[in-house]
């Protein structure tokens, strides 16, 4: 998981710097190498696999369930309320202030997830995600 909120200093999910959600070194949030936001293998943000980021089950960035990347209940990824990806608030994934909980996902970043959910047919949530992170 990595930090996908709207903030763009140490710790941010735009931070590109070690911790960030853009971070492309080891471990970060536009890392390919393993355990990246953008790897493709088991951990990764690109994995369809179990837990992974563009995977569809239970756990995974693309599922539509409790806890899921595309859930609209608390603590989902399109949930608007607090600790929610939508939310603009402390906590939530619209956040632009730095905070000691950032919101976080197992998402590759975004502009590459509103990609593959184009791919995958997913138009109407590709579309929210573009409005909302304006992408």
């Amino acid at each position: 998981m990595w930090p996908r909120n709207r903030y763009s200093g140490p710790g941010g999910g735009l931070y590109t710097g070690p911790g960030g959600g853009l971070y492309t070194g080891p471990g970060g949030g536009a890392y390919t190498g393993p355990n990246g936001g953008l790897y493709t293998g088991p951990g990764g943000g690109m994995y369809t696999g179990p837990g992974g980021g563009l995977y569809t089950g239970p756990g995974g960035g693309l599922y539509t369930g409790p806890g899921g990347g595309l859930y609209t209940g608390p603590g989902g990824g399109l949930y608007t309320g607090p600790g929610g990806g939508l939310y603009s608030g402390p906590g939530g994934g619209l956040y632009t202030g730095p905070d000691s909980n950032p919101y976080t996902s197992n998402w590759p970043p975004i502009v590459v997830l509103v990609q593959e959910l184009d791919k995958r047919g997913m138009h109407d949530v590709a579309n929210l995600l573009r409005s909302r992170f304006q992408v």
